[in-house]
């Protein structure tokens, strides 16, 4: 299996652009709980915290399109230099309001151009289709970078809230926009990497939310983003009840560590089937592997469903980028690629929402529902596209 993942890396400045990319990607982990361990801290209002989080997440959903759609237009280094300042000028502005004891409507007008911050996932995707398009190496490219999300979005949060609680409240988001304005520039330097910048045509023809199929996609990942956000909260919710509160970590580790599994193993398979079907099968085996997480009544118990809930999340998610990749032009990639992102970090916040009300008014099992019915839906959707596979705009990669 390393072998395969030796392979990619012998292409000229992949190595280099890939570390870039994953650390300008964790602070996207770490500024939302950042800002939570910070209010908590500094002002003991939870729910002042928890409003400027899902502002920011909401503004970051909104506005990275827009982002990716001028590096799409006009390249990455001309774009994320600007963006990049923007978001960071936003989160000190934050700091500097909180740090002043500013009033509370300061900190959501400073924290709106946060949002700016690039998908920089996106980006990394982008070097690797320019490098491998039509080639069977771009699915082990983009399992890589699956994993490297998942790395992520565990390391991001403890660096974050460490920081936050053992050095003083504002060190989480702080280091977050420092590992942005570094992990960006050293992406942006990388010139030889950058993928140009194509020809386009009208407005109109080159939006990539005008094929339905891109609105069954970012609905896939919403769905995603959903489940992510109930297994967070559940996890908490369901191992206090069960007497062993710090559980929660190991429970919550074990889903990313069978995702991160699954992912590699899946990124050196051969497949043959077309993306379409692979997505319809991935999605009917992620809701299958959700149902026992209704079930469990001891810690044991939701160790192993989270494993086996995990271990279905990063290949549907590295298929639908490979669907991406097929369904959009290129020279609407990076915005293709980041709408789906962006629909996963609405997901995060819907799910979080949606479990904290069931588990609140009912118990946990309400709350793992909330999984289940996401799952479901994304394999309704994906049974959509088995129906009506979208059409290919550039050469098929062997990702199919």
């Amino acid at each position: 299996m390393i072998g395969h993942y030796r392979v990619i890396f012998a292409a000229p400045g992949s190595v280099a652009f890939s570390a870039a990319g994953f650390v300008a990607r964790l602070p996207i982990a770490m500024v939302g709980i950042g800002i939570v361990t910070m209010l908590s801290e500094l002002r003991g209002n939870y729910a002042l915290a928890g409003a400027l989080a899902a502002v920011f997440a909401l503004a970051n959903a909104v506005l990275t399109p827009v982002v990716s759609r001028a590096v799409d237009r006009y390249g990455q280094s001309r774009v994320l230099p600007v963006a990049t300042a923007v978001s960071a000028i936003g989160i000190a502005s934050m700091l500097l309001a909180v740090r002043l004891d500013a009033p509370d409507w300061a900190l959501f007008v400073c924290v709106l151009p946060a949002g700016f911050m690039p998908t920089m996932g996106a980006m990394v995707r982008a070097r690797w289709t320019e490098i491998y398009r039509g080639s069977g190496k771009l699915r082990t490219a983009f399992a890589f970078e699956a994993v490297l999300d998942e790395v992520c979005f565990i390391a991001g949060p403890v660096i974050s809230v460490g920081l936050s609680v053992a050095v003083f409240p504002e060190a989480g988001p702080l280091a977050g926009m420092v590992l942005l304005v570094v992990g960006s520039t050293a992406l942006v330097v990388q010139r030889g990497t950058e993928p140009p910048v194509h020809p386009r045509g009208t407005e109109r023809a080159t939006w990539v939310m005008r094929n339905p199929a891109m609105w069954m996609l970012v609905i896939v990942m919403v769905s995603m983003g959903t489940i992510f956000g109930v297994i967070d909260v559940s996890a908490i919710a369901v191992t206090r009840e069960l007497g062993a509160p710090g559980s929660a970590t190991l429970v919550l580790a074990l889903f990313a560590g069978g995702s991160a599994t699954a992912g590699l193993v899946f990124g050196t398979l051969d497949l043959v089937a077309p993306l379409h079907r692979q997505l319809l099968i991935a999605v009917g085996v992620l809701t299958v592997l959700m149902l026992p997480l209704l079930f469990v009544e001891s810690i044991p118990a939701v160790a192993v469903a989270y494993v086996f809930a995990g271990a279905a999340v990063a290949p549907t998610m590295i298929v639908t980028m490979g669907l991406v990749e097929r369904t959009v032009a290129a020279s609407a990639l990076t915005e293709g690629m980041t709408w789906t992102v962006a629909g996963l970090g609405v997901g995060v916040s819907a799910g979080s929402a949606l479990a904290g009300q069931m588990i609140d008014r009912f118990d946990t099992t309400a709350g793992f529902a909330v999984a289940v019915v996401a799952a479901a839906l994304a394999s309704m959707v994906s049974a959509w596209l088995f129906v009506r596979p979208p059409a290919a705009t550039a050469p098929h990669s062997s990702t199919r």
